[in-house]
């Protein structure tokens, strides 16, 4: 197994050659990559429609196609899963990615094209190794097995041979055999359809295995880290994996988290890897040499374009190029890709942290904030408040959501946040008090609606009983590493539903 090891490694290292070239080029391999998209889409009914052929520059192809929601793609994809083809992108079109985002009651299903798959999401996961292995040469990773939380899969049509099912689930079906091997559990395992059922066997079958390193949504595998303490009747995962080295995390910001991971994981070895990537594609990977930033990975089959606030909700918005970006101000992600989706809002808000090279890092989504009272609250503001009120207060998150509390002729509004603790804040009161100042410090607009108690009063938190967001999830048949607790809403139907979930679990 060293030598397994060794030479996985050299491999790895290999592509940072081609990551610096991106880096180094990062316009250039752009424009290449728009005028590789139109070329190859351009006889397909889409871009027959759009008049790629005759597209020459951005501009153009900015004012021909208009920005596309699920509700735009929903008519293709409909039709590409009852077998029609050539519509979106000129090669076979028959995995489909099953996403819901957040915990909303419609699916969507994001065409998962063969270039999507081997040029966008093997090539990002290839990438985070090879970014690992060179800031870390000292790796034992490829003695072990990598641990996937993945999602389940079913076929949908045998006839068309095409099947829908979480991204992580098309993934593992796909698995060059290399990465096959290396990875636990088994295929059946993985793709269980009913999660606690699966739960259960990835305990049986992955506590006896050499885990190197682990790969999921971080709310999903405390879920399951735990479990697996509690069967094993252990304090300690590197009890059981004495080798586990890394946590390739994504899907949900990390930072809630990474305190009770340090507690189950009492290791001085061990690394935490953020990605961002979703059934859409693969855009970002941490860069190990500066932590919490993620490196724009700008030759995946994907043309960027990002759109400023007040521009997120135009078919034809003033959309920006990689060059025309500023620092530190929130964009909505706009991706054209190798999968056939064009122009599309994937729903992400990003800010960048550095040009040349260009590190980001998610802020939130353009659906997900409170402006119930123009204080415009996102999701980095609220990741950020509550790190600093669990600092002060000792304690920890598994899961949270907020929402406004209206105001009324009598009282000013104000923000309900709901947070099922790991553990309890040593003062509540003290916790609330620091989440509000935090929030006063990173958002002047929530401040000044604070000031006086007049539009916005201190923030309510509730403190739920533990399992209230699982058995949330559960009874909405969300249970699984793809779906997501909303963390900020504008309106109360989250909220008043986990309530009442709240108040079962509590009997």
């Amino acid at each position: 197994m060293p030598l397994f090891n060794s030479i996985f490694s050299w491999w790895m290292k290999k592509r940072s050659h081609q990551i610096e070239l991106f880096l180094k080029y990062p316009n250039e391999v752009q424009n290449e990559w728009f005028e590789e998209l139109i070329n190859t889409a351009r006889n397909t009914e889409f871009g027959k429609k759009h008049k790629f052929s005759k597209l020459n520059d951005i501009s153009n192809f900015k004012t021909e196609v208009a920005v596309q929601d699920y509700d735009d793609l929903k008519p293709y994809v409909e039709r590409l899963m009852n077998g029609e083809q050539n519509l979106l992108w000129p090669t076979e079109t028959k995995w489909f990615a099953k996403s819901s985002g957040t915990t909303a009651a419609r699916s969507k299903f994001i065409p998962v094209t063969k270039e999507a798959l081997e040029e966008c999401h093997y090539k990002g996961g290839k990438d985070m190794l090879s970014i690992y292995c060179t800031a870390r040469p000292e790796t034992q990773v490829f003695t072990g097995k990598t641990l996937m939380m993945g999602g389940s899969s079913q076929t949908i049509d045998p006839g068309t041979d095409s099947y829908q099912g979480d991204l992580s689930s098309i993934i593992i079906k796909n698995l060059p055999f290399w990465a096959d091997i290396l990875r636990t559990p088994d295929r059946e395992t993985a793709l269980m359809k009913d999660f606690e059922l699966k739960l259960i066997k990835m305990v049986e079958t992955t506590v006896h295995e050499n885990v190197t390193s682990l790969s999921g949504v971080p709310s999903w595998m405390l879920i399951l880290l735990n479990k697996i303490l509690q069967e094993t009747n252990s304090l300690d995962i590197s009890s059981i994996w004495p080798n586990l080295e890394v946590f390739f995390h994504g899907g949900v910001a990390f930072t809630p988290y990474r305190s009770q991971f340090e507690e189950l994981i009492r290791s001085s070895k061990m690394n935490y890897m953020e990605t961002y990537n979703a059934s859409e594609g693969f855009f970002g990977i941490e860069d190990l040499n500066h932590q919490s930033e993620l490196l724009l990975m700008l030759d995946y089959g994907i043309y960027y374009e990002f759109a400023p606030i007040g521009e997120w909700d135009k078919k034809f918005p003033n959309t920006l190029t990689l060059d025309e970006v500023e620092l530190y101000t929130n964009y909505a992600i706009i991706i054209s890709t190798n999968a056939g989706l064009w122009r599309y809002k994937i729903g992400d808000t990003v800010q960048f942290t550095s040009k040349y090279p260009f590190r980001i890092k998610v802020s939130g989504r353009t659906k997900h904030f409170i402006n119930a009272f123009g204080e415009e609250v996102i999701i980095d503001n609220a990741e950020v408040a509550l790190k600093h009120a669990c600092e002060i207060t000792n304690a920890t998150i598994e899961d949270y959501t907020a929402a406004p509390i209206y105001l009324t002729n009598k009282d000013a509004g104000k923000h309900q946040w709901l947070i099922e603790f790991g553990r309890n804040p040593n003062d509540l009161s003290l916790f609330t008090h620091e989440l509000d100042k935090k929030l006063r410090e990173v958002n002047s607009d929530y401040d000044a609606k604070r000031k006086g108690n007049m539009a916005l009063e201190l923030p309510l938190i509730e403190a739920l009983p533990r399992h209230t967001f699982y058995e949330w999830m559960k009874s909405r048949n969300k249970l699984g590493s793809q779906n997501k607790v909303p963390r900020l809403s504008n309106d109360r139907t989250y909220v008043d539903d986990i309530l009442k979930i709240a108040s079962l679990v509590n009997l």
